[in-house]
């Protein structure tokens, strides 16, 4: 597949500011930022993904200026690369769109490496193999230099519906900070979370994934896990930039630090971009060729999962509406009860909820899956790797599991899974 496709051109952007169409709830006409990328991988495959932030005015892109804009933009395209790169792993990278110095482009080469650690080892592709991957950068002008652009100190949260975010929201309304929420393709949970947190205007973005891939997919073209906490970085930014907020506020954890598997002499790590590595390299990257004032952080990053389950586990108020399983989100069932995601916060909680709350929440007592016996092995780290979920590392779900089982022995009558614990 390398040799019949030899290289990925990011071709150009373009973007316009449309109307708004009217919805059942609003008659109101506002505007939208379309964003446009061209990404051709040669000879015969043509990408076109599509980025809409909604709710925009001129005043707004006014303030920024085109050439910030711009740069911006070129960025989320870059971004956008990994997703569809995948598909045939082509050996060289061209970048016709906008200039990359030599640190970007180790930057780039460094995400797309670590970030798609995953998807090289469920595909078994040899990254570490000579010319395994060439970034150039063919684009002459190289003028976009990162501007001062002055900002309000206003605090925006990036929410996805699960627990973590909420803990953060709460933190920062203790501490008085006028937040607002950032929703990239909002699920339910997502929104029902902003109504209780009254948060009344959240900043939404549609990121709509081109029929192409999915198309390719189904003829058998590579596919798999990519980055997207790093995706959801660089569109925060510019949803920062653009709506005047100084401070991105991040809900990741100590825990995202661990890996699933070594695999060719390195570990692999579903969580890599909510990882502190990558935190330390994009805000770098960031105040470099971005915007020098932003201030891009993870205000729970202290903190382990087990300990952030119960900080959450303080405000009730969230606990009909929140949802941390992928496949329950998509499902529109909340908690699917049969994923490793939803049997780590289910161990998590259950030595700090009495049952009958945690029944109202996942529906079902998910430590009597049967089914679940070969993931609770892995998460504790019982000869099976981790489990390629955002979960918590193998020391603390064997503390989970471990506190589960004392209350479950006090309480006389242990559920399946935890009489399994070795």
């Amino acid at each position: 597949m390398r040799k019949k496709y030899p290289k990925f051109v990011y071709e150009k952007f373009s973007y316009k500011i449309s109307d708004k169409p009217r919805t059942r709830t609003s008659t109101v006409r506002g505007k939208n930022l379309e964003i446009f990328f061209d990404f051709h991988i040669k000879p015969d495959i043509f990408f076109n993904p599509k980025i809409i932030i909604r709710n925009i005015n001129k005043s707004q892109i006014k303030r920024v200026g085109e050439r910030v804009l711009n740069n911006l933009v070129f960025h989320l395209g870059l971004m956008e690369i990994p997703s569809y790169w995948k598909a045939t792993c082509s050996p060289e990278i061209e970048i016709r769109a906008g200039f990359l110095n030599p640190e970007q482009i180790s930057f780039w080469k460094d995400l797309i490496i670590n970030g798609m650690g995953q998807f090289f080892y469920e595909n078994k592709i040899n990254f570490t193999q000579p010319n395994f991957l060439r970034i150039i950068s063919t684009f002459k002008n190289s003028s976009s230099k990162t501007v001062f652009v002055p900002f309000k100190n206003r605090h925006l949260v990036p929410i996805g519906g699960g627990k973590d975010a909420i803990v953060t929201l709460e933190l920062l309304k203790k501490q008085k900070k006028q937040i607002n929420g950032f929703l990239v393709n909002p699920t339910k949970a997502a929104k029902r979370i902003c109504q209780l947190a009254k948060i009344k205007k959240p900043i939404i973005v549609r990121r709509t994934i081109d029929s192409v891939l999915l198309k390719l997919n189904k003829k058998g073209f590579l596919n798999g896990h990519t980055p997207f906490t790093a995706v959801l970085s660089f569109l925060s930014v510019f949803g920062a930039i653009l709506f005047d907020y100084k401070n991105i506020v991040f809900s990741l954890e100590i825990s995202a630090n661990e890996g699933n598997v070594n695999y060719l002499r390195k570990i692999i790590n579903h969580q890599w971009s909510k990882s502190s590595e990558f935190e330390r390299k994009f805000k770098n990257y960031c105040k470099k060729y971005l915007a020098k004032n932003i201030n891009y952080f993870s205000l729970l990053r202290p903190y382990t999962e087990l300990e952030i389950s119960k900080m959450f586990l303080k405000y009730p108020k969230y606990f009909s509406v929140f949802s941390s399983c992928n496949i329950g989100q998509k499902t529109g069932k909340r908690w699917c009860g049969q994923c490793p995601k939803c049997l780590f916060v289910y161990a998590t909680f259950y030595p700090f909820l009495e049952r009958k709350e945690l029944l109202k929440i996942f529906g079902k007592d998910i430590f009597e899956n049967k089914k679940l016996l070969p993931v609770m092995k892995g998460l504790l780290g019982q000869g099976r790797p981790k489990p390629f979920e955002c979960v918590g590392t193998k020391k603390e779900s064997r503390l989970a599991f471990s506190l589960s089982l004392a209350k479950a022995r006090k309480a006389g009558k242990a559920p399946y899974l935890l009489t399994k614990i070795k």
